[in-house]
């Protein structure tokens, strides 16, 4: 099981076809995807950053902007104290806190890159 995120963009967004140089409109266009496993849902709450990464919309967040300070406490927190994140390791190496940080910053950058995106979730 595994947790995927993206953002998107509302509404309609002129594109031009990379083949034939027309011009048409895509709507919600999607602007970042990532998945993760659902193993790592015990480091991310530890680290303060559950709900946001797996249920956003419980907690009123529906933007890229709303997850920056969150998931830069998070990580923050998760740097500042390694092996007390490494606890959570998957046994089976599905879901280490080093997959983990990295795909947090990664999450993070499209946040900054895209603040205006809505966020999208399927877990």
């Amino acid at each position: 099981m595994s947790l995927d995120v993206w953002l998107k963009k509302e509404g309609k967004t002129k594109t031009i076809c990379p083949h034939c140089n027309s011009e048409y409109e895509e709507e919600n266009k999607e602007l970042f995807q990532a998945n993760i496993t659902h193993n790592l849902g015990s480091m991310a709450d530890e680290a303060g950053i559950y709900e946001h990464l797996w249920s956003p919309d419980e907690i009123g967040i529906k933007t890229a902007a709303e997850l920056i300070q969150p998931l830069t406490n998070g990580l923050e927190l998760m740097k500042s104290d390694p092996e007390r994140f490494k606890k959570f390791n998957a046994k089976n190496g599905w879901g280490t806190y080093d997959q983990f940080i990295p795909w947090i910053e990664e999450y993070m950058e499209a946040c900054k890159e895209y603040p205006e995106a809505l966020i999208g979730i399927s877990r």
